[in-house]
């Protein structure tokens, strides 16, 4: 037999496997958590800066009539008073009832309590903020994002930054909001925006930076994307029907939203509010030229510094301050969370020192301090006076009714107000954002006049002020109110400027 042979095969290498790269780049690796230390001593030296910038709200009893407004709605409730129906406000109800609740503990004479909880409520949103920072991107970012957003946060006008109103306790809800989104608590998340949204309509674009961190989480495989949507969706949707079925579906929905829509018509006030807008926003950039510049520096040296994530949020705020074309100084406070995250992470992308920037920033907010404490207080000073007179009138039973924008004088007063439209904004549209443009009878929210001819049938004011001083909801410019105090009343004198009448057959109400 021939001899056998082996065949001897090529081993050949199979051929490289291509794995496709992922379509989103790994995170970082997280910065190491920060001791409990570490987050004590920055949450009493952010309460003392927010103390220390807050100080000048202490300085005078109110700053705004959103403050009088808010006072004298909760001393109502208070007494009694039904939200939606016997009083009345096109906000939402958790600032109303959190007043109410301090005045209970409190006393209602003074606006310390809520003063006390605004400091709060503006250290509450630093640290939230200094946290999603550290997180991302160490503890020098996280306590550079809560000292940005104190110091932006009096970067307004004085009545804007001091006053207790909406937006500063808008903010805390919707740091929250971002930082459980932060960690994937999708439920935790839309309870914030809930929050946020029962304070102010306009806290409920937080959803929309909120719902983009969603949607990337579960693009990149890092969460459950339909598991996610169903548990933030319950979250936001849950405490507004709670407080819907509280406070009347029908009723909420009517002053919360539907009952608006002459007051945030832009018809015929397009210009005053193109003006007002660029008069806020520079303001504003004023307070944050410094980090404004580091941004675009550290655009210039790195690919895209900033997470998609806050120019969402950032867009969306600005959504919010743009909302029915006001644009009071107080609505740009709800830039202020995200400009603070944006400076940070810029600041974070910079290789310079950014000695030019803090010390930018530190100088324009002593500014704004200086500002809110030297700022004049006519129309407080005035408020007391008409309150005064409104006294020296009328006992502590006696109800009246002041025709104007400044409720805060029924709270000075301490007098039940005879209607249940603390001003003429809901009986005549107008607006301080859009002057005297579509303001009159026609324009008020629909109803108002029946119920407030019913109103001050039931309790015939023993006094009216006129506190309009010339402004286009002027009593002679307003033909149901001019008839009521031409059947019934005489004018006994002028306090102020605010005209003073009584009932002409002196009795009592």
């Amino acid at each position: 037999m021939p001899p056998t042979t082996t065949a001897v095969r090529e081993v050949v290498p199979p051929a490289p496997v291509l794995v496709p790269a992922p379509r989103d780049t790994p995170r970082p690796a997280r910065p190491a958590p920060a001791s409990r230390a570490y987050w004590l001593r920055l949450a009493l030296a952010l309460t003392a800066l927010a103390f220390l910038l807050r100080l000048p709200s202490f300085t005078r009893p109110v700053w705004n009539p959103d403050e009088g407004y808010l006072a004298v709605e909760a001393r109502l409730l208070a007494h009694g008073g039904v939200l939606y129906d016997t009083v009345v406000d096109r906000k939402p109800p958790l600032l109303p009832l959190l007043y109410q609740g301090l005045f209970a503990l409190f006393g209602d004479g003074s606006l310390w309590p809520v003063r006390v909880a605004a400091v709060l409520a503006t250290a509450a949103t630093a640290l939230l903020l200094a946290a999603v920072a550290h997180r991302r991107w160490g503890a020098g970012s996280g306590t550079a994002a809560g000292l940005i957003c104190l110091l932006l946060s009096v970067g307004l006008a004085p009545e804007d930054t001091q006053a207790a109103a909406f937006e500063v306790f808008i903010l805390p809800w919707t740091a929250a909001a971002v930082w459980c989104a932060d960690r994937h608590r999708w439920t935790a998340a839309g309870l914030a925006v809930a929050g946020a949204a029962l304070t102010k309509q306009t806290g409920a674009v937080t959803l929309l930076p909120v719902a983009w961190t969603l949607w990337r989480a579960a693009r990149a495989g890092r969460t459950r994307g339909r598991a996610g949507a169903a548990r933030l969706a319950a979250g936001c949707a849950a405490p507004v029907a709670v407080v819907a079925l509280l406070t009347g579906p029908g009723r909420f929905l009517f002053w919360t939203v539907t009952g608006s829509a002459e007051y945030v018509s832009p018809r015929g006030a397009w210009l005053t509010a193109l003006s007002r807008a660029a008069g806020g926003a520079s303001i504003l950039a004023v307070a944050a030229a410094g980090l404004l510049l580091a941004v675009g520096a550290a655009w210039a040296v790195r690919d895209r510094p900033v997470p998609g994530d806050l120019w969402v949020w950032l867009a969306a705020s600005g959504l919010a301050v743009a909302s029915g074309c006001q644009f009071f100084g107080h609505y740009f406070l709800q830039l202020v969370p995200p400009l603070a995250l944006t400076g940070a992470a810029a600041l974070r992308a910079l290789p310079r020192p950014r000695t030019a920037v803090a010390c930018w920033t530190a100088l324009a907010c002593a500014g704004f301090l200086a500002w809110d404490l030297t700022a004049p207080a006519r129309e407080a000073e005035h408020a007391r006076t008409v309150a005064a007179a409104v006294r020296a009138h009328t006992g502590p039973r006696d109800h009246v009714l002041v025709w104007g924008i400044h409720p805060e004088e029924l709270w000075f007063a301490d007098r039940p107000p005879a209607v249940r439209y603390p001003t003429a904004g809901f009986l005549t549209n107008f607006s301080g954002g859009r002057g005297g443009v579509r303001v009159g009878e026609r324009y008020a929210v629909p109803g108002t006049w029946r119920t407030f001819a019913a109103d001050f049938a039931a309790h015939p004011p023993t006094l009216v002020v006129d506190d309009s001083r010339g402004a286009p909801y002027a009593v002679d410019r307003t033909p149901t109110l001019r008839e009521l105090l031409g059947s019934g009343y005489r004018r006994a004198g002028t306090v102020d400027g605010a005209v003073l009448y009584v009932r002409a057959d002196g009795g009592p109400a």
